[in-house]
């Protein structure tokens, strides 16, 4: 897929991404466009403009996109849109089969009951076996007169099995879709001739399975998908949170194309008061996919800013400094070093247990010929003896330096100081570090962490020894020289 099928948009109310499938020649939108009309349904701009694109076609007359993608906030009305879209192919060609699911029950249960709702209009009256829609729960079925279905179910329930020849499969909450669930989903469609898959959610949390959908949203973005149709509405991942801030009301437009028309401010406002956690709100109202994995223990977007792609030629190291997780099962050496008002961070070292670490930080230290910081009762301490003995040029951080180290370390975050180049194991650790309270102050706190944050602990201390360095052993001998890594 070439890079030339992305339509770039970035005013309010327009997809930040908006990714068009190889081979499209015509549309069956306007068949639908007129059936909607018959049963007293209109689309928005922005749902025509979808629209088409979802049911574009190729030179075969199948659907060019055979899976269609959408990363939409909530609010903004795809339930009616997809909705619509189910009734008026329903309508159009008689016998087929559409099943909708949403992860849990209470949605699938809510979306069956607005569908129920919306098939009662007396347009429809006539297309619609009323008499023989079933309600009982996980056989909720709204049947066409003209042999057409539309059955509704929960994924959590297991109660897709056994269906064939299904045209149209709409994935809800697909930030909870597992592969191992796609898997059970996928083959009901093999004997339809123009099947389609329409998924759509709302970027996934740090701990929502979201793999199926992460990966759809990775290979529309890197070309590496030619039938797929990505749409992708959110606002900047710099958006305020509040509502009384400057531009706030702007980003919500860019994030959803129904506000303020259909979404209102109340409605947003009531949202942000149920949403109390600022990532959830990024995600369920702004749909920002950022919010799905950045870090946690700083004000959003603040570390992430700090990252560089390359560090400047001629800096050298001030210090280094050695962390462990509590469990021993993984270790880290950062180094860090001071650039006028910025401190630069840059992971050096890190790997399973600690039998490696003495070994590795003599080399460093010889390379580098600086401090080695450890914390005096962290899970590193075990190394101090055996680093002693090997003449290792230490500083032994007291509690209070560790507090201090913490403190100066969150300032620097928070004023823009703090610099690093991409390094996985870092930003993995700031993502599930949480803070524990030492008396009055706080440290790092590694056993209530999602995982290992010891790449964060031993930048703290680097950062911290960097700022206000010793007296270097090895700044008297005549062959030092700085190194640079």
């Amino acid at each position: 897929m070439s890079a030339a099928r992305q339509q770039p948009r970035t005013s309010p109310g327009k997809p930040k991404h908006f990714i068009l499938p190889e081979g499209i020649v015509s549309t069956g939108f306007p068949s639908v466009q007129a059936t909607c009309r018959k049963i007293g349904i209109e689309f928005d701009p922005w749902q025509v403009d979808l629209n088409r694109a979802v049911l574009g076609k190729d030179r075969f007359g199948l659907y060019a996109a055979d899976t269609v993608v959408m990363s939409i906030c909530r609010q903004a009305g795809k339930t009616f849109n997809v909705g619509a879209l189910v009734f008026a192919d329903s309508i159009i060609n008689p016998g087929t089969t559409t099943i909708w699911t949403a992860h849990r029950f209470k949605v699938s249960r809510e979306t069956f009951d607005e569908m129920r709702a919306l098939a009662r209009s007396p347009l429809l009256a006539p297309h619609i076996d009323y008499d023989k829609i079933t309600t009982g729960a996980g056989n909720e079925t709204i049947p066409f007169r003209n042999g057409s279905r539309i059955v509704f179910a929960a994924r959590e329930r297991g109660a897709i099995r056994g269906f064939t020849k299904v045209e149209r499969l709409v994935l809800d909450e697909v930030q909870f879709l597992k592969e191992s669930e796609m898997s059970d989903l996928a083959p009901t469609m093999n004997q339809a001739r123009n099947p389609q898959i329409i998924m759509m959610g709302t970027p996934p949390t740090p701990v929502t399975p979201g793999e199926v959908f992460t990966q759809l949203r990775k290979d529309a973005l890197s070309g590496e998908s030619e039938d797929l149709l990505y749409i992708e509405y959110a606002a900047d991942p710099t958006a305020p949170v509040d509502v009384t801030r400057d531009g706030f009301w702007d980003h919500v437009a860019q994030a959803n194309p129904s506000f303020p028309e259909r979404t209102t401010k109340r409605a947003i406002r009531r949202l942000r008061r149920l949403l109390t956690n600022d990532d959830d709100f990024r995600r369920e109202a702004l749909g920002i996919w950022e919010a799905a994995s950045k870090s946690t223990v700083f004000e959003y977007g603040v570390w992430e800013a700090g990252q560089r792609e390359a560090r400047p030629i001629d800096l050298g190291v001030d210090a280094l400094a050695i962390a462990t997780s509590i469990d021993g099962s993984m270790s880290s050496i950062v180094a860090a070093a001071v650039d006028g008002e910025e401190i630069w961070l840059k992971p050096l070292r890190y790997g399973p247990g600690t039998s490696w670490v003495v070994e590795e930080a003599l080399d460093l230290l010889d390379e580098y010929q600086v401090e080695l910081v450890v914390d005096s009762k962290g899970p590193a301490a075990v190394l101090i003896p055996e680093l002693e003995s090997e003449g290792a040029f230490l500083r032994i951080a007291s509690t209070d330096n560790v507090l201090d180290a913490c403190a100066k370390f969150e300032e620097a975050v928070k004023s823009g100081r703090v610099r690093y180049e991409p390094a996985e194991e870092l930003t993995n650790a700031v993502a599930v570090a949480v803070k524990r309270a030492v008396g009055d102050r706080w440290a790092w706190g590694r056993r209530k962490a999602a995982g290992d944050i010891s790449p964060l602990e031993g930048a703290t201390l680097a950062a911290w020894a960097a700022g206000e360095p010793l007296v270097s052993a090895y700044e008297s001998e005549e062959s030092f020289s700085v190194m640079v890594f």
